[in-house]
């Protein structure tokens, strides 16, 4: 019987030895061909017999179209984070661009936080530290609300070129991002689910590149992004676009805003000698340059609007003729989830550049999104990484649509018009920034990217009307300056609520009634 009981043991242990080993073999078996499968699913080149063979030594995670602001900042962002990185950009020489040079100071802290300050230095970027508006021989200094930050914080200007290159510089120096230069035609599309993307070498050769994940930042004349979002693009205006050498700005350091007729003139520095001016033609088309038109269009409309110690270098740059133009596009956000793709950046969302607010709405998504990516370790499951996503269009209001709804605010209100309750708001705007404390500070909080609130916006703009209704009843109202204060108040609602209900009521001021909302924390 003891025998038994020890042959019986033995025999357990034997067993027990047997099935463990069994068990670990199977999952080294299933991990094999997981990995196996992740190479033959995502491999940028293969071999004749379905060998995986990649330039870059590992498995693609993202493929990221366009090296952009938004694209090189991506790419160098998930390749620190570890993620092997695709970066396809058409064309890989300086840009010469007249928007994307004013980086609010909201934009340079999220610059900060992804370890990308360094690229504004060395390239003669000049600092920032608030406006001065202009209106009618009159002018207020406003201020960004900077105390409570470290001394280096503020605005930065510079040739949008020339800080893109360094984008693209500090994103090609990870060994995990390889960036090249080609031109993406299609995305790959396999049962719903975006595979890669085809593009064009220099040389003409077609390739296929092939990630779980595509992300597309290929700028505001995207032709990828119409099967990932619903675009409604509207072009208001035009921004026609100066350089003026050699001279000084009324107040150095500061962005000039003149409230001119038809709508408003934008002053900047963009180097220590040189000064950006923007100038908007409201409206589907602009005068011709090769006619002479536009030049005669700026000497006589223009030049006796803008500050007299500007006047002699406005004429200069007229007389030089570089003159570039560029359509103002504003297109709210409006993804269709798909499987294995992402929008950014300007293909993604763009509003009127007057407030300077594109970059710092880029930069902010790519915080977002790479706190959201950061504790996935596979992004392999394109189905379930989707759902997971949908969260990015909600955690990134709070910023991207008080920058949005505020540059299309303002535009409707620094626009000249014939209408007197449009005009009692151009000048109740005006004043009630001039007063100073909260008044001037808290729109220019706004925005400069420093407080995303759009609550505040509102009661801000609400404020601003009943100024302006207050002004119009004192000391005595009559009946005509009481329809004025009613016209006043529509006015001002039919400029702001159309913009919010385009940016998403529910997502813009109850985030947390949104299901994707509570996705971040549940996806791991």
């Amino acid at each position: 019987m003891v025998a038994e009981n020890i042959l019986g043991g033995l025999f357990a242990v034997f067993l027990g030895f047997y099935l463990l080993y069994s068990s670990q073999a199977k999952k080294k078996k299933k991990g094999k061909d997981r990995a196996s499968a992740k190479s033959r699913d995502y491999c940028v080149n293969s071999t004749a017999n379905g060998e995986c063979r990649l330039d870059n030594g590992g498995v693609t995670d993202v493929i990221i179209v366009g090296a952009g602001v938004a694209g090189s900042a991506l790419a160098h962002t998930l390749g620190k984070d570890g993620r092997i990185v695709h970066l396809i950009e058409r064309d890989l020489t300086e840009p010469d661009r007249i928007v994307g040079e004013l980086l609010q100071p909201g934009g340079y802290l999220k610059l900060i936080e992804l370890g990308l300050e360094d690229c504004v230095e060395d390239i003669d970027a000049q600092r920032i530290f608030g406006y001065v508006l202009y209106k009618d021989g009159k002018k207020t200094r406003l201020a960004y609300p900077l105390e409570k930050f470290h001394a280096n914080v503020s605005g930065r200007s510079f040739h949008n070129g020339r800080f893109i290159q360094r984008m693209r510089e500090k994103a090609a120096s990870l060994p995990n991002v390889r960036l090249v230069q080609g031109t993406v035609t299609s995305l790959l599309e396999e049962n719903g689910t975006i595979k890669g993307v085809l593009y064009k070498t220099k040389t003409g050769e077609e390739l296929q590149a092939y990630a779980p994940l595509t992300i597309v930042c290929d700028g505001c004349f995207s032709n990828l992004r119409r099967s990932l979002c619903n675009p409604k693009v509207d072009v208001p205006s035009y921004f026609v676009g100066l350089v003026l050498e050699n001279c000084q700005l009324p107040y150095p350091n500061h962005g000039h805003v003149i409230l001119a007729d038809p709508s408003p003139i934008l002053f900047y520095p963009i180097s220590s000698s040189e000064v950006r001016c923007l100038v908007d033609v409201p409206g589907q088309k602009v005068p011709s340059l090769a006619n002479g038109e536009m030049a005669k269009y700026l000497k006589t409309v223009v030049a006796s609007q803008i500050p007299p110690e500007l006047y002699d270098a406005f004429i200069a740059a007229i007389d030089k003729g570089s003159i570039k133009t560029m359509p103002n596009r504003s297109m709210p956000a409006a993804p269709l989830p798909t499987p294995g793709a992402l929008l950014m950046g300007d293909a993604f969302n763009m509003r009127h550049p007057l407030t300077g607010g594109g970059m710092t709405v880029a930069l902010s998504d790519i915080v977002v999104l790479r706190n959201l990516l950061k504790p996935l370790r596979y992004l392999n499951d394109s189905s379930s990484l989707c759902n997971y996503l949908e969260s990015f269009n909600t955690l990134r209001k709070p910023l991207a649509s008080t920058i949005n709804t505020l540059a299309g605010a303002l535009y409707k209100v620094f626009c000249a018009s014939s209408d007197q309750a449009r005009k009692e708001m151009r000048e109740a705007c005006f004043d009630y920034l001039s007063l100073g404390g909260v008044c001037s500070t808290g729109p220019v909080a706004l925005l400069s990217g420093l407080n995303p609130r759009p609550l505040s916006l509102v009661l801000h703009f609400f404020a601003v009307a009943i100024y302006g209704v207050g002004r119009l009843l004192l000391p005595f109202p009559s009946f005509k300056r009481i329809w004025l204060g009613a016209r006043l108040i529509s006015v001002t609602s039919g400029i702001i609520f159309p913009i919010i209900k385009a940016e998403g009521v529910r997502q813009m001021f109850f985030p947390a009634t949104v299901p994707a909302y509570y996705r971040a924390s549940r996806f791991k």
